[in-house]
């Protein structure tokens, strides 16, 4: 498994490299195409050719990222007015910059480290007959002292990339994932999401109240029906028949007993118990001690904070947990529960296979409308091969 991952760290860093260089020429282009006035009506197929090598990146990184990165809005790039005033031209060509410098220096520590491995270990092998031979530090290897020293070289080359590859790519890829995503939301399109996101609260709501009225409706009116006609046969009895009377008695408590029960579970849906005896830091640890797969709570101080926060974060970890249990392979799962610049963050953490379907998986997407409901966020960090991490943050503000 971490054979397999770090292959994959080291042939992204890699192609992160070729995808440097192809950069640096687009952006040499550019530069050639607005410096030479002659050349300039060349520039929006310059700016096109960014487009695609940005585009094949954003794909690239998401598949690393095991994530989706959006693209930009579509634009012509028709004519060099077009792409003079459009800002995503000019935030493409930001990135091209970006990767034709820090992209190639990551890329390369992919390239150098083995390279440097093997050509050390090559010229400790053979320095007698190397005429001049050095290491790839420039120190000459005159006796086989020096060939020792050779081999501790390539040994730090090797342990480069055993220790740094895979970070590096993760970072490199978060990075670059940023870089590659549009710009931050203008005001008009927040607007427009938080209409929607309201919308979709309302129609949660609505729903909850349509399956709190079928369960009381269809569940506890029909068992205290029940309990009012076994009553009233009771009360017939008794004045026809007292020792048949008993056995009705018996049975109308057995119906008002299961109506009790069924209206605790209507209950325990819209606010759990645990959550007012407890707190949020009990309840969650009620949660974690029950899962099925061995189950650890990092927690830190966290005041009382307003009653649907902790019903929200209580639910969110609740269908986390279940999450982890039916899908991720995971043997050891990790909650964490803090406050963060005024708000609650909620993170799941398990080391099973990764590639959680984020796009589809009904629990994630029923956690991330209860999350919107309070404007907060939800990210999952799920690359090929784990870990898997959830990080819910719910403003817990007034």
């Amino acid at each position: 498994m971490i054979g397999r991952q770090w292959r994959e760290a080291w042939r992204f860093l890699a192609f992160t490299m070729v995808v440097g260089f192809q950069a640096v020429a687009a952006l040499v282009a550019m530069i050639g195409c607005v410096a030479m006035v002659v050349t300039l009506p060349l520039l929006p197929h310059v700016v096109r050719f960014a487009r695609r090598l940005a585009a094949g990146e954003r794909d690239r990184v998401g598949r690393f990222l095991a994530t989706t990165i959006p693209p930009p809005p579509e634009g012509t790039s028709a004519g060099v007015a077009e792409v003079a005033t459009n800002p995503h031209d000019r935030r493409d060509a930001q990135w091209l910059a970006f990767q034709g410098t820090v992209g190639l220096v990551a890329g390369s520590v992919a390239i150098a480290s083995p390279a440097g491995l093997v050509q050390n270990l090559f010229i400790a092998a053979f320095w007698p007959f190397i005429p001049d031979a050095a290491t790839t530090v420039d120190t000459p290897v005159e006796s086989w002292a020096g060939a020792g020293v050779a081999v501790l070289i390539g040994v730090v080359y090797g342990l480069l990339g055993v220790f740094f590859v895979r970070p590096l790519a993760r970072w490199w890829a978060r990075t670059s994932a940023a870089r590659l995503a549009p710009p931050k939301r203008t005001l008009t399109e927040r607007l427009a999401e938080v209409t929607a996101t309201r919308a979709a609260a309302l129609e949660a709501h609505g729903a909850e109240l349509r399956r709190i009225e079928r369960n009381l409706h269809d569940g506890t009116q029909n068992r205290l029906v029940a309990v009012v006609m076994h009553l009233g046969m009771v009360e017939r009895a008794l004045t026809r028949n007292p020792a048949a009377a008993l056995p009705m008695v018996a049975t109308a408590q057995k119906a008002a007993t299961d109506a009790l029960a069924e209206l605790r579970e209507v209950v325990r849906a819209i606010y759990p118990p645990v959550l007012v005896d407890r707190g949020l830091t009990g309840a969650v640890a009620s949660l974690v001690g029950h899962c099925a797969i061995p189950c650890t709570l990092d927690e830190h101080p966290i005041p009382r904070l307003p009653a649907a926060v902790e019903a929200a974060a209580y639910f969110v970890v609740a269908e986390g947990l279940t999450n982890a249990v039916k899908h991720s392979g995971a043997d050891r799962i990790t909650v964490g529960l803090r406050t963060e610049n005024g708000a609650l963050v909620v993170e799941i953490t398990d080391n099973g296979h990764g590639g959680a379907d984020q796009a589809h998986g009904s629990g994630l997407l029923g956690i991330r409308g209860r999350v919107a409901a309070f404007d907060g966020t939800t990210t999952i960090d799920s690359p090929p091969g784990g870990p898997t991490v959830l990080r819910v943050d719910i403003p817990a503000g007034p």
